[in-house]
Formats: structure tokens, sequence, C-alpha cells
């Protein structure tokens, strides 16, 4: 009853701002009649603030053009020298510098006041003023409460739980190569833990995956019907599923961070007034508030606008310890973008059912071993799960300009074919991963039937 009524309040004040801002709208001659906005985010998003937004300016036709991050990064860049976009919208800011730096995006002065400097530990606008972060966004997991209770399996609360036997086979995650936040979330783990740890860390999680989804929706959608019972997602997926009605929870690891999704102009932009107005829009009393529409579920920049979420909703300009722990450094994602995402590919995506077969080997060796004093077995157990965690280069060589310049291409599928040096680099990657599971299946297996 309290979500309901709650739920009720939010409409009315979110319907009671729009009307008042209507009033206060600018002239429909001061703003031309149409505008395009590339983004990566859900329709339940798009729509909700295109029909707001065109109520309040309407004689404004919006046009939301759907492309995932780096699909919309690439489109703005091969349409540049007859640019027909106004604004780029998506969460990762690492796709915002590759636009700025290479002179894609214009800048833009915001009139909204109010608005802090930072969320979590994080800038929310781009410090040379060419994009503005609007919301923010964490990184965590959701879980399915009946399907966990079903099977005894306990709520994850840190990444770590991830690793244990007991999710094998109960978890899923999209490919960072085919998501903006996807991407961020394991670049997260990268430096939150470190190169190697964070490497070490997301194998163990992923030799328990049910699946890797081809989209990010996947993973919420999954989770919410029961496919399988946890998902690691953006929290907007956990919190919006959450007020949906769905069974699920979802929380922040220890390890994780808050970064802003974020809004630009795009270089020459054919409407740039109209594409001011819905940066404003964003920005202002009645954006923000639609930010908690249950479908929506994304954290203002506006503190004052949490007074109006639910019980229990994630409020980070009161709460300091979301995305306290790792200073997301945006430069160094963006820096290896691609690789990271090779190298995820290679060892999980495309490598999926012989991870899953060498860490079931070890749990099954590790489960055997309980209770048991074998020096030999142990010692096995102990090699397999280094040659699970093996990497092919270091963090100094994911660092190197022209090395990561190498990674250009991006596959959707393990068929698509990669040229020239990318190949070269995948295909030594992909030998050394494929016999490193191998091998550490083998002597798992070896070490069980000593027990």
């Amino acid at each position: 009853m309290r979500q309901h009524k709650n739920t009720f309040y939010l409409f009315a004040s979110i319907s009671l701002s729009v009307g008042l801002l209507l009033s206060q709208a600018l002239p429909a001659h001061a703003l031309e009649d149409q505008l395009t906005v590339v983004t990566s985010y859900p329709k339940d998003l798009t729509t909700t603030f295109k029909k707001a937004f065109e109520k309040q300016y309407p004689g404004i036709k919006v046009e939301m053009l759907k492309k995932k991050t780096t699909a919309g990064v690439k489109y703005i860049q091969e349409t540049a020298s007859n640019n027909s976009s106004d604004l780029f919208w998506a969460s990762a800011p690492d796709a915002f510098e590759v636009l700025k730096e290479d002179g894609l995006l214009q800048k833009y002065t915001v009139k909204a006041t109010g608005i802090p400097e930072v969320i979590g530990s994080y800038p929310i606008n781009d410090p040379d003023g060419y994009y503005k972060g609007f919301a923010g966004s964490g990184y965590g997991i959701m879980w399915n409460t009946r399907y966990l209770k079903a099977k005894k399996i306990p709520a994850p609360h840190e990444w770590s739980d991830l690793t244990k036997a007991v999710y094998h086979g109960h978890t899923g995650m999209s490919a960072p190569s085919r998501s903006g936040t996807t991407h961020l979330t394991v670049e997260t783990i990268l430096q939150g833990e470190g190169w190697d740890n964070g490497w070490k860390l997301m194998k163990e999680i992923a030799g328990n995956f049910h699946t890797v989804t081809e989209r990010s929706f996947g993973v919420p959608d999954g989770v919410n019907s029961g496919q399988f019972g946890v998902g690691i997602v953006i929290d907007f997926f956990g919190l919006s599923s959450q007020a949906s009605g769905f069974p699920v929870e979802f929380v922040y690891p220890s390890v994780t961070t808050l970064v802003p999704a974020n809004i630009a102009i795009v270089n020459k932009a054919p409407h740039p007034e109209a594409a001011g107005a819905f940066i404003e829009f964003l920005l202002s009393d009645a954006g923000q508030r639609i930010l908690l529409d249950p479908k929506i579920r994304r954290l203002p920049v506006r503190p004052e606008i949490y007074a109006l979420a639910p019980k229990d909703f994630p409020n980070p300009f009161v709460d300091k310890s979301i995305g306290a722990k790792v200073k997301f450094d945006v430069l160094k994602s963006k820096s290896r973008y691609n690789l990271v995402n090779s190298m995820f590919d290679v060892m999980v995506t495309y490598r999926l059912d012989d991870l899953r077969k060498a860490t079931k080997a070890v749990q099954d060796a590790e489960k055997a071993m309980v209770g048991k004093d074998n020096a030999e077995a142990a010692q096995l157990i102990t090699e397999a799960r280094a040659l699970i965690a093996a990497l092919p280069i270091d963090e100094a060589k994911s660092l190197d300009k022209e090395f990561a310049a190498t990674f250009k291409k991006k596959r959707k599928k393990a068929t698509d074919k990669v040229t020239g040096r990318q190949a070269e680099v995948e295909q030594q990657w992909d030998a050394m991963v494929k016999s490193n599971y191998a091998k550490a299946k083998a002597l798992a297996e070896k070490a069980s039937s000593l027990l």
C-alpha cells in the first residue's frame, strides 16, 4: 500500500510541476521545431521524457535515435561531415570523452542552478563544459528472491560472493563489448581491485555464469523471469524491476563506482536552441522528478528530489559509502576501452563453456578436499586456479597507447572476423586461454581422483 501511495503522490507532483513549467515555457518561435537525440537509453526512459518535453514545448518534435553506446559514438563520428544529430544521451562518461577528443561535441553553459559539483566522488559535469550529468549511475547485483529461496542460495552482497560454488549456473551478465554500462562495471572492478586481482575475480565470477546476454536488458529480464537467479547490472535495472513489482532486490557492493549519466550537444547541431532546452528540462525540478518514475528509477542530481523518493531508495548525497572506494579514472577507461572488451570476449564470452567446466572441476575438487589432508591434491587445485586466473598481458601493456590502438574492431559474435594485428593478438590470447582452461580442468579432476 505504501508503494502505491508514494507512486500516486509522485505522479501528482510530477504533473503539477510540468503544469507550472508549461506556463513558463519559451515561446514556440524562440526554438527550432525539431530535435534529434542519439541515445542508448531504454524505451521506458526515452518515451517518458519525450512526451513530457513535447508537452512543455508543443512546437518541437523529438526523434529518439536508439543505438547502443558504442554504436552511437561511431554514428556521430561517421556522420560528422553532414551532421543531423543534436544531442548524444548515454551513461558512459568515457564515450563522451571519445567524442570530446574528436571535436564532435560543443560546449554548453547550463542555466539551471542548485546542482552540486559531485555525485559520490565524481564530478557531475565535464570540467571543460562539453557534457552534463543529469542522473547518477552505480553498478551492482540484483537477484530474484523467490529463485534464491527455492534453490536455498544465500543473497549476495559483495562481488566475491558470486565466486562461490553455490552460485554456479545461476548468474548472468551482458558482454562489455555490447553494453557501455557493463563495460563500466568491468572497468570499475579492474580499477577497484587492481588489474590482476580484478580479472581474477571477474573470471571466478564468470565461471559461475548461466549466460552472457546479447544486450544489457537481457540480464534484468532473465532475473525478473527466473531464467537465472542473479544478475550483474547498472542500478536502475534492479531498482526499476523492484518498483515494477518483480520479486527482486538490489545491492551496491563495497567496490563500486558512482558516475553521472550524461548528455551533450553534438558539434554543429542543426537545432542548438531546442537541444539546450532539452538539457535544461532534464535538470529542472520536473525533469528530475521523472527520474523517480517506477519504470526509470535513476538517481537524480538534485538532492531535494530525494524527499519524494520511496523509502530505502538510495541517496548518494546522504549515503556517502556508495562509490566511495573507487576513484574512477575515466581517461584510463577510455584509453583501453576496446582492449578490455576484447580481453573479456576472448577469456569469457567466447570461451564460456571451457571456463565453466574448469571452474566446476575446481569447485568439485575443493568440495572433496574439505576435512582432508592431501598436499598433492591441494597443490593441484592451487595450480588449476592459477591457470584459470592467468592473463595474457599485464596492466602496463593495457595502458600502452600504441598497443591499445590495435583494438579497433569489436566482435558481436565469435564468428565475426577480425583482421590484421588485432586478429593476431586475439588468436594468441585465445590459444593461451583455451590451453589454460583445459589444463586447469585436468589438474582439478586429478586432484578429485586423489581424494
